[in-house]
C-alpha cells in the first residue's frame, strides 16, 4: 500500500509559528552570536566516541550545536537569498560561451561561508520550504531520510530558467577531520536556450585538529552537453598549520571545449572575495564574480501569508526549537528538539506497522544504474510562496 503523508508533527505544526533567521553570508552574523567560549573543546568531546570512517549521515547532535534552521533552508538559501542577481544573468548571455560563464559565476554564488562547530537540522521525512524572491519561486522537500536525499525544484515567471537538484550529503569522521561528500547533481536549465548545466558539489572539509576549521574543498564539474562546453572548477583545501598560512577559499580552473579540449578562459580567485576568468586568446581578464556583490548584507525572508504556509514548512516544523536556540534556552531547545525526531520516528513506525510506503508529495525519486539518487518534480513551474524574500 502506498500512503503520501507530510512530515513532522501535524497537529503541532498546524499551529506552530515560523521562525525565520539571517541567511548565512559574508559577514556570519547569528553564529557568532551563538558561539561559547568553549566550543572546540565542547566539538572535539562530540567525537570521543565515535570510531574513523564512521557515517555522520544520522548522528544526533546536542541543540546547542545546531544553527537555527534546517539543512533544507540552506540549500534554498543558496539560491533565493542573493544580492546581485547572477541566475537571471545566464538566461543573458548573447552567446553560448558568455551564458556558460555565467553558470559558472552562479555556481561559485551558492558557496556560503561554512561555521565551525554549527550544523543545521537534520530534515525530516516529508519536511519542506517553500520560498519566493522576485519572480523566482523556490520549493523543497526532504525526499528520503535513509538515506538523507533533498530535492529542490525551482522556476521563474518569464519561464526562462528551471532548476532542478538532488542531493545526498554523506559525511564521514576521518579521526581529525569530518568530510561531508555532496553526491547527486543541480541543473540549471536555460528553457530559451534548451540548454541544460550539470553541476555537481564541492565537500565540507572540517578540521579539527591541529587547528579548527571549515571550508570547502575539491572538483566541480560543470557539463553543457548542448554547447559542448565544460568547466572544472577546484576548491583548494588550506594547507595552514595551526591556523597560520595557507590561502584559505582559493578557487581555480577552466572552461574549455568538451570535442578539442581547447582551453577558453582561466579562472582564479576566491570565492569570499572576487574570482576573475582569463580570456585564453585574448588575455583579457574580467570579473566573473565578486562575493561582496552577491552574498554580503543579505535580507531574512519574512512570512507574507500566514495561511498559505505549511505544516510541512521547515520553518515551522523547527519553529519552536530555533526560537528557543535564538533565546539560548538550551533545555526549552532541546526538549522541542527531541519533540520533532520523536514524532518523526513515530511516524515512520506507523508506517512499517502498517505495511505502508511514503511518497514524496512534489518530487519522483529514483535511482541510477550507479546508485546516485534522482529527483524529478512532479509539477512543471513551482507557485508564488507564502514567504518571501523582500526586495
Amino acid at each position: 500500500m502506498l500512503m503520501q503523508v507530510e512530515s513532522g508533527s501535524e497537529a503541532a505544526a498546524a499551529t506552530a509559528a515560523a521562525v525565520l533567521t539571517a541567511p548565512l553570508s559574508l559577514e556570519g552574523g547569528l553564529a557568532a552570536e551563538l558561539r561559547p567560549a568553549n566550543l572546540v573543546q565542547r566539538v572535539l568531546s562530540l567525537f570521543r566516541n565515535v570510531r574513523p570512517g564512521s557515517d555522520l549521515s544520522h548522528f544526533q547532535l546536542p541543540a546547542t550545536f545546531n544553527l537555527p534552521k534546517s539543512q533544507l533552508q540552506l540549500y534554498g538559501e543558496g539560491v533565493y537569498c542573493v544580492g546581485k542577481d547572477y541566475l537571471r544573468r545566464c538566461a543573458k548571455g548573447s552567446d553560448a560561451v558568455e551564458r556558460f560563464a555565467a553558470v559558472v559565476g552562479w555556481s561559485i554564488s551558492t558557496t556560503r561561508p561554512p561555521i565551525f562547530g554549527f550544523a543545521p537540522y537534520n530534515p525530516v521525512l516529508g519536511e519542506t520550504h517553500h520560498v519566493s524572491s522576485g519572480s523566482l519561486h523556490v520549493l523543497l522537500e526532504q525526499v528520503s531520510h535513509r538515506p538523507p536525499v533533498s530535492a529542490l525544484h525551482a522556476t521563474d515567471d518569464d519561464g526562462e530558467i528551471e532548476l532542478v537538484w538532488c542531493q545526498n550529503p554523506i559525511p564521514k569522521f576521518h579521526g581529525t577531520s569530518v568530510e561531508a561528500t555532496v553526491k547527486g547533481m543541480r541543473h540549471v536549465k536555460l528553457l530559451k536556450f534548451s540548454e541544460n548545466y550539470e553541476i555537481d558539489c564541492p565537500n565540507l572539509l572540517i578540521r579539527l585538529l591541529p587547528a579548527p576549521s571549515a571550508e570547502w574543498s575539491g572538483t566541480v564539474r560543470i557539463v553543457c552537453k548542448e554547447s559542448e562546453l565544460e568547466a572544472e572548477l577546484i576548491y583548494y583545501r588550506s594547507n595552514a598549520f595551526l591556523g597560520l598560512g595557507g590561502d584559505p577559499r582559493c578557487v581555480k580552473g577552466k572552461i574549455f571545449s568538451s570535442r578539442s579540449g581547447e582551453i577558453i578562459c582561466e579562472i582564479d580567485g576566491h570565492w569570499d572575495r572576487i574570482v576573475s576568468a582569463k580570456d585564453a586568446k585574448t588575455g583579457k581578464v574580467s570579473v566573473l564574480y565578486d562575493a561582496e556583490s552577491a552574498i554580503a548584507d543579505l535580507k531574512t525572508p519574512v512570512v507574507r501569508n500566514q495561511e498559505g504556509v505549511s505544516p510541512s514548512e521547515s520553518v515551522v516544523v523547527w519553529g519552536e526549537v530555533s526560537d528557543a536556540i535564538l533565546k539560548k534556552d538550551w533545555e526549552r531547545s532541546s526538549q522541542a528538539k527531541r519533540r520533532v525526531e520523536d514524532t518523526a520516528r513515530r511516524l515512520d513506525r506507523e508506517r512499517n506497522d502498517k505495511g505502508e510506503v511514503w511518497i514524496p508529495k512534489h518530487f519522483s525519486l529514483s535511482q541510477d544504474k550507479n546508485g546516485s539518487w534522482e529527483c524529478s518534480p512532479l509539477e512543471k513551474s513551482v507557485p508564488p510562496a507564502p514567504i518571501i524574500v523582500p526586495s
